[in-house]
């Protein structure tokens, strides 16, 4: 079942990580050099701190990544 794309999703807020789901770009050579590819962007729904919230617009996973693992939050409600 592929959910709809997140109603808060904007074309201008996007991020360049690989999807957990479909890994759409192992074989793009720009996404390997980590160069910003027009091909293989997810959409950054929201943010909280250092942890992301994404969804791939491909097979429309979403889900969260944590750019600073093992590092303490100060505060705040945990992720959903």
């Amino acid at each position: 079942m592929r959910l709809p794309i997140d109603p808060q999703a904007d074309l201008a807020r996007r991020a360049w990580v690989a999807c957990p789901a479909c890994d759409d770009a192992r074989h793009c050579a720009a996404c390997a050099d980590r160069r910003t590819c027009g091909d293989h962007w997810r959409y950054l729904i929201s943010s909280n701190g250092p942890v992301l919230h994404l969804q791939c617009p491909g097979c429309t996973h979403t889900w969260s990544l944590d750019t600073r693992p093992g590092l303490p939050r100060s505060g705040g409600a945990p992720c959903p």
